[in-house]
């Protein structure tokens, strides 16, 4: 691989690495984020119950309150807009992550099935490939409790690039041979595609001053709320559970953002078939 193309590719793992460290030390995981929504949206809703029956009584005009009713209106249009939009964004990033991983694993059944039909010369390419395929897991999906990298690391970077290599190596002895190698390059070719496909998807697409824009729209929705409302005890328990809803969708697009890490994280089961797929052929 040319010097520049290595890199770049460093770069980007670093890069990406940087972003999830950064994360992790701002306290900003999903459940910690979708309870502080919670916590602000429901104070905002308090903050209004207070003020009800508690402003000067021209304040308390039909007029008043309906020119609030009609401004809170246009900012719920807004917002429900905005968190939808959102929420679609982070869908469509998990669901392009988690069709990647699908073909990677697919790719890697295949670039293995044709090795094996290449026959004993093409041992150790396997043997590379299944080396590989276990770092890859063990990367994305650790079982020791570690979140998941998003990308790979310069470990397996290498035996990827070894398996390429060892294809090269081979010396085909006759035409079908020879077009069992050239299918075999062009399918690692595929799986280098995907690599920078997975790569370069990673990273945060929701942006905080997106999410605290609407936020702030969404308390000033819900400080009108209590402004409208007499204070009891099914208003508050109302105020509660609606606070806790906003901090769901939150929670959902924090997840479907860190697509390897989560309760939502891209399942493993496709890398670990193809595993064992190539332990048990």
């Amino acid at each position: 691989m040319p010097q520049a193309t290595v890199s770049r590719f460093e770069r980007i793992c670093r890069e990406c690495r940087d972003v999830s460290n950064g994360a992790r030390d701002l306290g900003m995981s999903a459940l910690v984020a979708a309870l502080a929504v919670s916590a602000c949206v429901f104070l905002a809703g308090l903050a209004g119950l207070y003020g009800h029956g508690r402003l000067p009584v021209p304040h308390q005009s039909k007029e008043t309150l309906d020119v609030i009713r009609l401004g809170t209106g246009m900012l719920s249009v807004l917002a429900s807009l905005v968190l939808g939009l959102l929420i679609g964004s982070a869908k469509g990033s998990w669901d392009a992550t988690d069709h990647a991983t699908r073909s990677y694993a697919a790719d890697l059944i295949l670039l293995d099935e044709t090795l094996r039909d290449y026959g004993d010369a093409a041992a150790a390419p396997r043997d590379t490939l299944r080396a590989y395929t276990r770092q890859v897991l063990d990367d994305r999906w650790p079982q020791d409790g570690r979140s998941g990298n998003v990308v790979e690391d310069q470990a397996a970077g290498a035996l990827i690039e070894r398996v390429r290599n060892e294809i090269r190596a081979l010396k085909p002895s006759d035409v079908a041979a020879k077009s069992l190698q050239d299918q075999a390059l062009a399918t690692h070719a595929s799986l280098s595609q995907q690599r920078w496909r997975i790569v370069e998807q990673q990273g945060p697409t929701v942006r905080l001053p997106v999410l605290a824009i609407l936020v702030s729209w969404i308390m000033l929705i819900f400080g009108s709320f209590g402004l409208n409302a007499p204070r009891n005890a099914t208003i508050t328990t109302a105020l509660l559970l609606c606070s806790l809803a906003i901090g769901g969708s939150v929670f959902l697009i924090f997840e479907l953002d860190s697509p390897f890490a989560g309760v939502l994280a891209v399942s493993s089961v496709p890398m670990r078939s193809a595993l064992e797929h190539m332990s048990t052929h």
